[in-house]
């Protein structure tokens, strides 16, 4: 065996050696134990409250913010970050609830709507603070405000859009891809072993029988029927003039104006000086819940995440393996 030959053998075994020992460090840092750790380092940097304007502690107005799609993703850890974070949300919504000093909330909403249930659990936990507290909940929409969107701003007592705001797309979509063609095109077939003849009823790889679809809408047409419902309610409106634009079309904040679905036009600061003057809250103290980022805890995490997160290859093939194509129903408006 000749010099070259050993030298290449001796690189390609220390390079194996390396590559082992930081899957390894990876492996470590990814069991419970760790992954615990991680969460303890997010704890200890969750919610707190920031005071936005100052005034009587007493008397206070809570800023609430829905930024991004409604789903439940899960929390964020040391690993990776969320852009909409649910269950910090509901926690938040929960706080509202228990504080005797909040007597007003603001929620602003820029999304496109989500997972119905998320939806769900938001509206109810509104409809909660605004029945039980006895106290108001104006609604400032930004740039969109969109199906599920505006199924959590319905129960407000006051809804604010900009003229530039979208929003509307009332309804329910479900999606999924049909791709039996393609497979066939490229030579792949597909074994289905179920226990009933509905089993891999809109799972991808078949067309979807007259039954099944008659099925599918069924589910639809209860859960749009349910966002009527919630539009009635919140809105006062009869269920014909919900209709006339729950056809999934959307709207600007002039036309939701016109059809009853907001109540202003105005921004964020428009809304608020609302609040204040309409409930004698001029003097009332504004706060937000925020996440704080610059413990060091949250830097740690960082850096952990920088230095041992996996290739972009080896994320890629774990969120193909871990997640699922499922359809769901969702308040969505858009390709999200």
């Amino acid at each position: 065996m000749n010099t070259k030959r050993v030298v290449a053998l001796i690189i390609a075994a220390v390079l194996l050696f390396f590559s082992i020992g930081i899957n390894t460090i990876i492996t470590i840092f990814k069991t419970d134990f760790f992954s615990s750790f991680g969460s303890v380092l997010e704890t200890e940097t969750l919610t707190y409250e920031n005071v936005v304007e100052s005034g009587d502690f007493t008397n206070r107005i809570a800023h609430l913010t829905v930024n991004g799609v409604i789903q439940d993703v899960g929390e964020p850890s040391i690993w990776e970050t969320v852009d909409y974070n649910h269950q910090a949300f509901v926690e938040q919504l929960d706080a509202v609830l228990k504080d005797d000093t909040v007597k007003a909330v603001l929620l602003s909403v820029n999304t496109p709507g989500g997972g119905v249930i998320e939806s769900e659990e938001i509206y109810q936990k509104l409809v909660e603070i605004k029945e039980e507290k006895q106290i108001p909940i104006y609604v400032s929409m930004g740039s969109m405000a969109a199906s599920g969107g505006y199924y959590i701003s319905a129960p407000a007592s006051k809804i604010f859009a900009q003229r530039e705001t979208i929003t509307g797309s009332i309804g329910v979509i479900m999606q999924s891809i049909n791709y039996g063609k393609l497979a066939e095109k490229v030579g792949v077939e597909f074994e289905t072993i179920k226990s009933g003849e509905h089993k891999d009823m809109f799972g991808g790889v078949r067309p979807s029988t007259k039954e099944e679809l008659a099925m599918l809408q069924e589910m639809i047409d209860e859960s749009y029927e349910h966002f009527v419902d919630i539009i009635e309610a919140g809105r006062s409106m009869s269920e014909a003039d919900v209709k006339k634009v729950a056809d999934g079309r959307v709207l600007g904040g002039s036309q939701a104006l016109s059809a009853g679905l907001v109540d202003e036009i105005g921004n964020e600061e428009a809304a608020l000086n609302a609040l204040r003057a309409d409930f004698g809250l001029e003097d009332a103290e504004f706060f937000e819940y925020t996440m704080d980022t610059s413990g060091w805890g949250s830097l740690l995490g960082v850096k952990l995440g920088s230095m041992l997160r996996p290739s972009a290859e080896s994320e890629l093939l774990s969120k193909i393996i871990s997640s699922t194509n499922s359809p769901r129903m969702m308040y969505l408006y858009g390709d999200y």
